[in-house]
């Protein structure tokens, strides 16, 4: 029973990074947003884990929960912060210039919180938290 918690797991967070680079991808090919800096960052560490989880769901291999829980707390600390740049006072005013687009712009809005950072967030939080399930049902 066990394992087979682990293979679902391992599956949520493939379907979440697989979501995530999709959905990245549609915002900037198909809808031409152009990306930030930091939605550049939050992307190099976002769509290896396509691969590295992918490859661990098809060969059921849960020892790779440490390395996705790791990159997923790193792009998700970089969400948090772009988030905080985009909804925060404080953070908008000492932005740094992100270059050709601002870190600050809103491409969309939904609900009146969710932009593409915090959309971010919500599948590097999913990986980290599943990757932490795994992490401690090993032992």
């Amino acid at each position: 029973m066990k394992e087979k918690s682990q293979e679902n797991l391992l599956f949520i967070a493939w379907g979440a990074s697989l979501i995530s680079t999709l959905g990245s991808l549609f915002f900037s090919e198909v809808m031409k947003f152009i990306p930030c800096e930091l939605c550049w960052y939050q992307r190099i560490f976002m769509y290896p884990l396509v691969i590295i989880l992918g490859i661990a769901t098809v060969k059921k291999d849960a020892s790779i929960a440490l390395y996705s829980a790791v990159l997923s707390a790193i792009g998700g600390s970089i969400s948090i912060y772009h988030y905080a740049i985009q909804k925060v006072s404080f953070f908008q005013s000492t932005a740094p210039a992100c270059g050709q687009v601002p870190c600050t712009g809103e491409y969309i809005n939904l609900f009146g919180f969710a932009t593409i950072p915090f959309l971010a967030l919500v599948g590097f939080s999913i990986i980290f938290i599943t990757s932490m399930m795994i992490i401690r049902n090993k032992g």
